[in-house]
């Protein structure tokens, strides 16, 4: 499966306008990494989104975007409006990346 994780927007969205999104494929993942990362996606996919109020204009959007077998799946949330599993996913990917870019 490849997970790709894109931000957005946020108070300095003017600044860092051309963020590029991070890229992960599963089949690089130790076998118990890749299970847990299926699971948190999982997770994250039948879990409802709340409709957005509009509320916090300012806050980070973010969408995880997984290709698997053609098939393709993509969650958009924001920080206004993260469900806990869509913040237990993002948490989980933010961590592997920042892992990868201290290498």
């Amino acid at each position: 499966m490849k997970v790709t994780l894109e931000a957005y927007g946020g108070l300095a969205a003017v600044i860092d306008s051309r963020r590029r999104p991070n890229v992960l494929d599963t089949d690089t993942l130790p076998e118990s990494a890749a299970r847990e990362l299926a699971r948190l996606v999982a997770a994250a996919v039948s879990t409802p989104v709340e409709d957005d109020d509009g509320r916090a204009r300012d806050a980070m959007s973010y969408t995880i975007t997984m290709e698997e077998s053609g098939r393709v799946t993509a969650l958009e949330q924001s920080d206004g409006t993260m469900t806990p599993a869509f913040a237990s996913l993002l948490t989980w990917l933010k961590k592997y990346f920042a892992r990868q870019a201290q290498r």
